[in-house]
């Protein structure tokens, strides 16, 4: 079944074409060019929202999680965000997703997607916030603070979720990639923006992995937004004490920091549990990147070691060009 969005089509909402699929139905959207102002909850067992092209469809929204409610209550994270996406297999494709909120010194987290879905794939896609961009579930197995996990999937059980992010890019500055999924990003652009901190960012913030990969990071360039901002932005940081992140032959300019992972309360601390490596680093121009000044608990990958992405990326059913 195809559902076309647009003037001209069969709704002009993309809401409206959601809402009209039925779960247990193999669904492809087809989402003409423009803006569209929507905050979506997409929930099916298989559907398929393609745009006419990264940034010719955009989909935004400008929740951030330090509104107040109706009922006084702070927003949250997990109820920030522009689109939700559960159920079983979502795939999204050439378009863009953000969240306007705007910088987290103000309005807190602002997520573009929450993924919740068993299965997630994005290709040609653009996610676009400050703080907490891209939410990949599961949640961790406790909240840290009483309400913290409020929103969509918080009563979900902590189920492994396999996601593939394929020539994307995701911009952000704070923990803007974070949570439990077992997910790769294979050719993605990764971009920080600039906060005038000495810290401007850390790029993935990874919690306890019940799949076991982590997220995996294959030939991403990732790179500042300013040329200014040398050493100001970290790989990641675990949000709890075993997440696990893996940079595969990936492309940095000056922005990422000497000591490569932060700990999650400060450059320095400690963090024996979590899993965060490296495997042949470069610079913009290909050239091998000395890290030899990584916090200890960084660890150097041999090949030996690296996991087995195509195999994951055939388990999706998704196709190397």
């Amino acid at each position: 079944m195809t559902i076309n969005v647009g003037p001209d089509g069969d709704y002009t909402t993309i809401g409206e074409a959601v809402e009209a699929a039925r779960y247990d139905e193999e669904v492809t959207v087809r989402i003409s060019a423009g803006t569209y102002r929507e905050k979506l909850f997409i929930e099916k067992g298989n559907i398929t929202l393609i745009g006419a092209g990264r940034r010719r469809t955009v989909i935004e929204y400008g929740d951030g999680a330090n509104e107040t409610m109706p009922d006084g209550s702070r927003r949250g994270t997990f109820r920030s965000q522009t689109v939700y996406l559960g159920g079983g297999r979502i795939t999204l494709k050439d378009m863009t997703v953000r969240n306007t909120a705007g910088d987290g010194d103000t309005a807190g987290q602002a997520l573009a997607v929450y993924a919740d879905a068993a299965e997630v794939i994005m290709e040609n896609t653009e996610l676009s916030s400050h703080q907490d961009t891209l939410f990949l579930a599961p949640l961790p197995v406790k909240e840290r603070h009483p309400g913290g996990f409020m929103g969509p999937g918080m009563l979900n059980s902590r189920r492994p979720t396999k996601q593939y992010y394929k020539n994307c890019i995701i911009r952000g500055d704070v923990d803007f990639i974070f949570g439990g999924a077992d997910a790769l990003f294979d050719g993605c652009e990764i971009i920080i923006c600039d906060r005038g901190r000495d810290v401007n960012g850390y790029v993935a913030a990874p919690c306890e992995c019940p799949g076991g990969m982590g997220f995996v990071f294959r030939r991403c360039v990732i790179r500042g937004e300013m040329s200014d901002m040398d050493g100001t932005v970290f790989l990641g940081r675990p949000w709890r004490d075993s997440g696990k992140a893996t940079f595969i032959e990936c492309r940095y300019d000056g922005c990422i920091n000497n000591k490569r992972f932060s700990g999650w309360k400060g450059v320095d601390e400690p963090e024996d549990e979590a899993y965060m490596a490296e495997y042949s680093p470069m610079d913009m121009s290909g050239t091998p990147i000395d890290i030899s000044g990584r916090n200890p608990w960084v660890r150097l990958l041999g090949e030996d070691e690296l996991p087995d992405l195509d195999c994951f990326r055939r388990s999706m059913n998704s196709e190397e060009d």
